[in-house]
C-alpha cells in the first residue's frame, strides 16, 4: 500500500488575486490538480469570507486560511472563533510572540482545523534577521526555525511553515507526524518574474526532505498553461515518492 497521498493533494495553490472573479477562474481551472487553495490577506481583505464559500461550491479542494494571526491573545482568539465557521483545514499564526499567542489560537479552533506556526518567512535571510533585532545566536534561519518550532509544538500546534532548507531538520527533531508546509517552491523549469523569495526549493527536494505540503503560486499562475504546470509539479512529487519508497 502506498504510504503517500496522491501527489496533487500535497500542492497548495495561493489565491493571490485582488478579486473573487479572478480567484474563481483559477479555482475552476485547478480544482482537480491541487489539494488546497490558500486564502491570504489580499483576497480576504478584498472579498471576505465569501471566498471560502466559493471554494466549497466550486471545488473538492480544502481551504488553507493563511491569515498569519499576530496580535494579543484575546484578539487572535476572537478572530479564530470567527474563522471556525468556515471549516478551513489549516490556519496560520506567527510564532515570534511565544506560546501564549499560539495557545490562544490552538484553544479556539473547532471543526478539525489545524494550527500551523509561521517560523521564518521564506523571503528572509540572515541579514534580515540581524536587522530585525534577532539575537546573534539565532540569526541563522535554520536555528531560528528550530527554536520557533519548539515553541509551536509545545503550544499544541499541529505543524509549522518553513522553507525547504529547514524541513529535514524540523522532521528529524520533531518527528515525521509533525506537519511541515513549505512555501518558496521554485521548479527548475519555471521562470518567476520579480521574485522576492530567498530560501527556495524545488518540489522534488522539498518532498524528499520531508515536506507534507508545498505552496506553489507564481510557477503555476505565471505559466502559459497553469494546469500543465500543476501536473509537472505533481510529477516531481510522484518521483520523490518513488525515491522514498
Amino acid at each position: 500500500m502506498n504510504k503517500f497521498p496522491s501527489p496533487h493533494e500535497q500542492i497548495i495553490f495561493p489565491l493571490d488575486f485582488p478579486s473573487l472573479e479572478k480567484a474563481t477562474k483559477y479555482i475552476r481551472l485547478l480544482k482537480d490538480h491541487i489539494g488546497l487553495f490558500k486564502v491570504g490577506l489580499e483576497l480576504f481583505v478584498s472579498e471576505g469570507p465569501q471566498v471560502m464559500q466559493a471554494i466549497a461550491k466550486e471545488s473538492p479542494a480544502k481551504v488553507f486560511l493563511d491569515m498569519k494571526f499576530h496580535d494579543i491573545p484575546e484578539t487572535v482568539s476572537g478572530a479564530q472563533k470567527a474563522a471556525n465557521v468556515h471549516g478551513a483545514k489549516f490556519i496560520t499564526v506567527y510564532c515570534d510572540e511565544g506560546q501564549r499567542l499560539l495557545r490562544a489560537v490552538v484553544d479556539s479552533v473547532r471543526n478539525g482545523t489545524k494550527v500551523l506556526g509561521i517560523t521564518v518567512l521564506t523571503s528572509l535571510l540572515e541579514e534580515d534577521l540581524k536587522d530585525s533585532g534577532i539575537r546573534e545566536e539565532l540569526q541563522d534561519p535554520k536555528k531560528l526555525v528550530l527554536h520557533r518550532t519548539a515553541i509551536a509544538k509545545k503550544a499544541g500546534c499541529s505543524g509549522v511553515v518553513c522553507s525547504g532548507n529547514e524541513v529535514r531538520a524540523v522532521k528529524e527533531k520533531f518527528g515525521m507526524d509533525f506537519i511541515v508546509v513549505v512555501p518558496g517552491i521554485r521548479p527548475s523549469w519555471g521562470q518567476v518574474q520579480n521574485d522576492d523569495q530567498a530560501r527556495i526549493s524545488t518540489p522534488f527536494d522539498a518532498i524528499i526532505n520531508g515536506a507534507d505540503y508545498i505552496v506553489v503560486g507564481r510557477p503555476i499562475r505565471q505559466a502559459s498553461d497553469p494546469v500543465e504546470a500543476a501536473k509537472r509539479i505533481a510529477a516531481e512529487i510522484e518521483k520523490a515518492h518513488k525515491e522514498l519508497n
